[in-house]
């Protein structure tokens, strides 16, 4: 298992940090299977990524103004959020389910992030009411920095997400590379605790999926060439702005990808998508 598949399932120590480069691309959902298996010549699937993907669900902290979100609208080279996520079945959430409290953020063209695993009892105590919650003496920076940005710019929940992903994981010399398909994109803007049978919309049009490629230091030149051969043009597409603006908490950006926006490649519709509820089961 590679390191950046330790971090996003969150089966090694509590507390990570690491640094990549992530690129999104936005493509119909009637691609990606062509695509995977293609990529699957070069790349192994997440051992942890089951066939059908599993379920990435995130509670957005900002501030009532939206600094966030307008910080990434803007493009700043230097923006944070906050947020809490949690792998795999949402309605299975209980107080004792691990989640991960996160600071996402970017330096120019750098992602970083910083997380800390918790029970989702902790993490709700630390980000709703702001109680410093038992942790260990090389956590305390960690958990410092988290209360330093919920008091002193007075962060609340603002949004959830959820979707399904997919992962594909590098080999050989690219071991550092990762492939995620984002699908089912989904959001709502309250009922902000994880596990409550709330109505969620789709935020993005389920017709289309996200791919991101996560690298430590630069795309492999096959991959370049791939993506140049298929036509896949990079976007500036954000799961919590989507979520911002489709519930009207702000004008819909430059960036924002409506329902009728039409797919970067002309395909069929993929139906059975359509068709999916966006409630959560």
């Amino acid at each position: 298992m590679t390191a950046d598949a330790r971090h996003e399932r969150g089966v090694a120590s509590r507390l990570h940090a690491f640094n990549r480069y992530e690129i999104k691309y936005l493509l119909p959902v009637t691609e990606v299977a062509p695509l995977r298996e293609e990529l699957a010549r070069r790349m192994d699937r997440d051992a942890h990524s089951p066939v059908g993907g599993y379920g990435v669900w995130s509670v957005y902290y900002d501030t009532p103004a939206l600094r966030f979100y307008w910080e990434k609208i803007e493009g700043l080279k230097f923006r944070r959020k906050l947020r809490i996520r949690h792998y795999g079945d949402v309605s299975t959430v209980t107080d004792d389910s691990p989640v991960h409290v996160e600071i996402k953020q970017r330096v120019n063209r750098v992602t970083q992030k910083r997380r800390l695993r918790l029970p989702y009892q902790a993490a709700r105590a630390l980000c709703d009411r702001r109680v410093e919650v038992p942790h260990e003496e090389r956590e305390r920076p960690f958990v410092h920095e988290v209360l330093d940005l919920l008091v002193r710019l007075d962060l609340r929940a603002t949004a959830i997400t959820g979707y399904q992903r997919e992962a594909l994981v590098g080999r050989d010399q690219d071991t550092g590379l990762r492939v995620t398909f984002d699908r089912r994109i989904r959001g709502r803007d309250r009922d902000f605790r994880l596990g409550t049978a709330a109505e969620n919309r789709f935020i993005i049009p389920p017709r289309l999926a996200v791919m991101e490629v996560k690298v430590n230091e630069r795309v492999p030149y096959w991959l370049t060439d791939l993506m140049a051969r298929r036509n896949l043009t990079v976007v500036r597409v954000s799961k919590y702005c989507q979520s911002v603006e489709a519930y009207g908490r702000a004008p819909r950006s430059a960036f924002h990808v409506p329902d009728d926006e039409p797919a970067p490649q002309p395909t069929p519709t993929d139906r059975a998508q359509e068709a999916a509820p966006a409630h959560v089961r």
